[in-house]
């Protein structure tokens, strides 16, 4: 390998870049979220798999199909982030988890950082939205 910027990675001592992560009950919810949060300027890059996840909820284990989202983000849009997708999400306690990235290709995450600078924020959180737990959910 040459001496390029994707020769190396960089280690910061204080991540600058996170990356949440949040399941959804179905693609459509998927694609939605990830159009939202991308286009909010929340993360400058949203992906997603289809998961099976099996968990206990209300006592009972429960199990069933859902998708994960993957969304990277400044340190600094996390909360922001978070809760956007709160205030959007159908399940009663939805998985969010942020993790700090201690490191990557620095091209990529220069790239994250100059994607979420502004926040495009154009519409209010919906007032009222149906809530649901993730045993009651259809697939």
């Amino acid at each position: 390998m040459g001496d390029s910027q994707f020769d190396t990675l960089m280690i910061m001592p204080k991540p600058k870049v996170s990356e949440v992560t949040t399941t959804v009950a179905t693609e459509k919810d998927a694609i939605t979220m990830a159009d939202a949060i991308v286009g909010a300027g929340l993360a400058a890059c949203v992906q997603f798999w289809p998961i099976r996840s099996v968990y206990r909820w209300r006592g009972k284990i429960e199990s069933g199909p859902e998708f994960r989202l993957s969304c990277k983000t400044r340190a600094t849009r996390v909360t922001a982030l978070i809760q956007f997708i709160l205030a959007h999400h159908s399940y009663e306690v939805p998985e969010i988890i942020a993790t700090p990235l201690s490191g990557g290709l620095p091209a990529y995450l220069k790239w994250i950082e100059q994607e979420t600078r502004r926040s495009r924020l154009t519409f209010s959180p919906p007032t009222t939205r149906k809530r649901v737990s993730r045993s009651s959910r259809t697939a």
